[in-house]
């Protein structure tokens, strides 16, 4: 069969896509993993209750059954603040269906079996492991929608599928671990931003360029995980094609008391004066989000964007990949150049 890949030029610009020729892969499927978002807001509540109760993102001392209890009466509370965030970008993430597309697009990419996974989606999990199940191949692939490796997301999942899928099931799983500083993502990545700028006229003397990557507690990153590390290679690769635009990554949506990954993004909007060099024009880009959702949508543009503009400056925010066409051609060429990685070995001991 034939896959096709990206091809860029320096400048980030795009090649006619290349093709090359593979044996036969009839016995290899896909899986497509994200984070899952409420359909509507009906699910907001329950989305919330099974994220919170996820041990591998808020993790405690207390009994499986007592996290349980107090973390699904704080997801009651809480959800009636984040309804309200969620109706004002529509009343649903559109992570779910995005997820969907990608998968989709892939099937006719690949020309091969391609299922889909919704972590925190619990009405989708037994329709999900079932396909899973019956996908008649002696490998799946796994795809993440998280760039940067983190127990809370790539490994929640992995461990999620060590207790539901049967042993032989979860040994067909080799995954991409991450892909921080792929050259696919990378150039992507740059190819957007540039792409951006030129359509609303920013010029790179006069541009900041703001990471702002999902934020991760600090006793995660001191007990051994890799997400700080991989989201600062993944900042350094991009602003390579930006010697002249002054960067910052940055690290949001902090939840609950403790130390989180620093600096946060709220502060260093909140103190922009002190480091813009006189820079009037400040874009956004989402580093570790491939979907908008309500990080984005609501909390970049709504809160971070707003900050921004009260400092008499210009926010820009950049689309995350979405459905984008380059976007789905990139995790093609992610998936030929894969090093594969068991479900094993994406479990936090």
């Amino acid at each position: 069969m034939f896959i096709r890949y990206l091809d860029f030029e320096e400048n980030g610009s795009l090649h006619n896509l290349n093709f090359l020729s593979y044996p036969s892969m009839r016995s290899i499927g896909y899986l497509v993993v994200n984070f899952g978002g409420p359909r509507h807001l009906n699910e907001v509540e329950p989305f919330l209750r099974t994220l919170l109760n996820d041990k591998e993102v808020i993790r405690t001392r207390l009994p499986r059954f007592l996290h349980s209890f107090l973390f699904s009466r704080v997801a009651k509370k809480r959800a009636v603040t984040v309804a309200h965030d969620y109706q004002t970008i529509g009343g649903a993430s559109p992570i779910y269906e995005d997820t969907e597309y990608v998968a989709s697009a892939l099937r006719q990419i690949l020309n091969a079996p391609v299922c889909t996974f919704h972590r925190y989606l619990s009405s989708t999990h037994k329709e999900a492991c079932e396909k899973i199940e019956k996908m008649s191949c002696s490998e799946i692939r796994v795809f993440p929608m998280f760039p940067q490796f983190t127990y809370a997301t790539t490994g929640s999942i992995a461990l999620f599928f060590k207790e539901h899928l049967p042993a032989k099931t979860v040994a067909k799983l080799k995954w991409v671990k991450s892909y921080p500083t792929h050259p696919a993502f990378v150039k992507l990545f740059q190819h957007s931003i540039l792409e951006f700028m030129h359509q609303k006229e920013l010029q790179e003397e006069d541009t900041i360029l703001l990471f702002s990557a999902h934020g991760l507690p600090r006793e995660f990153v001191n007990e051994g995980d890799i997400y700080e590390y991989e989201c600062h290679a993944s900042f350094s690769k991009i602003m390579e094609a930006f010697p002249n635009i002054l960067g910052r990554l940055a690290f949001q949506s902090k939840f609950g008391p403790g130390e989180w990954l620093r600096p946060y993004t709220i502060d260093v909007c909140e103190e922009i004066e002190l480091w813009n060099g006189g820079r009037k024009n400040v874009l956004f880009v989402p580093i570790s989000f491939t979907s908008d959702h309500i990080e984005t949508l609501f909390e970049i543009e709504q809160l971070y964007m707003t900050l921004i503009l009260q400092k008499g400056l210009h926010p820009f925010r950049l689309p995350a990949f979405n459905r984008s066409t380059m976007w789905i051609e990139a995790i093609a060429a992610i998936l030929k150049d894969f090093n594969p990685i068991s479900n094993r070995m994406l479990i936090r001991n």
